[in-house]
């Protein structure tokens, strides 16, 4: 069910001010999406929340509309959470608060035995190896490209039993505690990976904690994330097709067997990869 804000405001005319929200409400770690009809003199900027500004683009699919999408972080405590549209009305400045509800999304519990060199490593030069890898993927994340790379809708990245989802609070060997930042496929070794959606591959690597890596932007701050390959069919720079395949499944980094950890990443917010593809088909690629 979609949700429509409709908020009229005087100026110095009368102006419709029309957001139309994909829900008013969701639980800490989705994405919701927030569509503006175009209008005569009205240029929408960004929606900040809190401190964090996400872009307002132009549809990919209706030239009347624009879009932006608003992440929630896992760690989100519920609230009613406020929202601010900025925009431009003739070219002054503008903005308008809305109110979202954040929910808690009641995640499981899981307890994960791995390799104890995953869990606590001492050496130096993995911690630092583990450093530069968060540094580098992070700066990926948060780099957003204004191209939009994106014409229909994501598919999974395997037809597979998924394994974990995500969300999960996660305890390692009965100390390190964290939360599951993707969703967990079955797969064997070596069966193949392939892109969920058209983009720009901009990170194929073997990581400490994710394994064998391929990250996918998707412009307009969209990420894809595909860890633990035991082998790669992209390089960096390649620009892949929805459905190409980019590498093979395996069990390399901190997992307890084989399997396809895949996760989504909405400028630098990790979110549940399973809810954002639904919410993405359902409101954006109709």
């Amino acid at each position: 069910m979609r949700y429509l804000f409709l908020i009229t405001f005087f100026l110095t005319t009368l102006v419709a001010f029309n957001v139309e929200l994909s829900s008013p409400q969701l639980a800490n770690g989705q994405t919701i999406v927030a569509e503006f009809s175009k209008q005569k003199g009205i240029d929408y900027k960004t929606i900040s929340v809190d401190k964090k500004r996400f872009p307002v683009f132009t549809h990919p699919q209706k030239e009347n509309k624009q879009y932006a999408l608003i992440p929630m972080s896992y760690y989100q405590q519920p609230v009613s959470k406020k929202i601010i549209i900025n925009y431009a009305e003739n070219g002054l400045e503008r903005s308008k608060e809305m109110f979202i509800k954040v929910q808690d999304g009641k995640y499981k519990k899981e307890e994960i035995t791995v390799n104890s060199s995953k869990v606590n490593p001492k050496s130096k030069e993995v911690k630092e190896r583990i450093s530069q890898e968060y540094n580098e993927a992070m700066r990926i994340y948060t780099t957003l490209t204004p191209k939009n790379y994106l014409d229909s809708k994501f598919i999974l990245p395997l037809d597979s039993f998924i394994t974990s989802d995500f969300g999960k609070a996660r305890t390692y060997n009965g100390s390190l505690k964290g939360y599951h930042s993707g969703t967990d496929f079955r797969a064997e070794v070596g069966t193949s990976i392939i892109a969920s959606n058209r983009g720009k591959v901009v990170l194929v690597k073997d990581r400490f904690y994710s394994g064998g890596t391929v990250l996918i932007d998707h412009g307009q701050g969209i990420y894809t994330c595909y860890f633990h390959m035991s082998a790669f069919s992209v390089v960096e720079g390649n620009i892949v097709e929805k459905g190409q395949k980019i590498g093979l499944s395996g069990q390399s980094g901190r997992v307890t067997g084989p399997h396809l950890h895949f996760a989504v990443r909405i400028n630098g917010v990790q979110v549940d990869p399973l809810q954002f593809i639904e919410l993405m088909n359902k409101n954006i690629f109709i």
